[in-house]
């Protein structure tokens, strides 16, 4: 066996559910709609999990040809099978309402792939009382993904105040020295709060599928 599909113009790894509990994951940026739908296609008739296709612009959702696929406009992300939610708390918190785009891609793809999610927007530490005043959503998740911008400091503020894995988010929000995200990457890598784990920018599906990983070995 070879593990994967052969369509001329991708190579489907049939094999990554058995290895990681999900099937490969469409990236759709730079893919045509035919393409996309090959890949779709050939992922449902192979395995049995959730099949997501992420970063889809509205128009090239719409020419995608598989049914019964649904479309999340936000979150820029096409599903379908979506999982039985587990017993995973998964808490997505935003330090702004800019932010909101990263993190709904962050809270679609978790929960498509069969985690409990719970939203807490708008608690940047520019005003602390509101990220205070949201501690008990925070302090219940089994994990918490901050998405941040400008600073990022409300991923080190976060990871201060729980003691469940946080995973940091930064995102190009933010003035010139923001440098489209780089200057809160920086700073999430080096906070004090220490065991932070830190994703790459605006990637909320990288934090949907780290908390996946820690919510696998919480299964075991």
């Amino acid at each position: 066996m070879t593990g994967f599909s052969d369509l001329g113009y991708a190579r489907v790894d049939t094999d990554r559910e058995s290895r990681q509990g999900l099937p490969e994951v469409v990236y759709g940026p730079g893919k045509r709609p035919e393409e996309i739908t090959g890949i779709v296609t050939e992922l449902l008739a192979r395995s049995t999990g959730p099949v997501l296709v992420t970063r889809v612009e509205p128009e090239v959702a719409a020419a995608v040809r598989v049914p019964g696929g649904d479309y999340d406009e936000t979150a820029r992300l096409l599903v379908w099978r979506p999982a039985e939610q587990r017993d995973f708390r998964l808490c997505v918190a935003t330090a702004g309402t800019s932010d909101w785009p990263v993190a709904a891609e962050a809270d679609a793809v978790a929960s498509a792939i069969g985690l409990r999610t719970h939203v807490v927007r708008d608690i940047g530490v520019a005003g602390i009382h509101r990220l205070l005043a949201a501690s008990e959503d925070l302090e219940q998740a089994d994990a918490v993904v901050v998405v941040a911008g400008m600073e990022g400091a409300l991923a080190s503020a976060v990871g201060g105040l729980v003691s469940c894995p946080v995973i940091a988010v930064p995102t190009s929000t933010g003035y010139g020295a923001a440098l489209e995200g780089v200057t809160a990457l920086l700073a999430m890598l080096t906070s004090c709060a220490a065991g932070l784990t830190v994703v790459n920018i605006d990637s909320g599906f990288s934090a949907a599928m780290a908390a996946h990983r820690l919510a696998a070995v919480a299964r075991r």
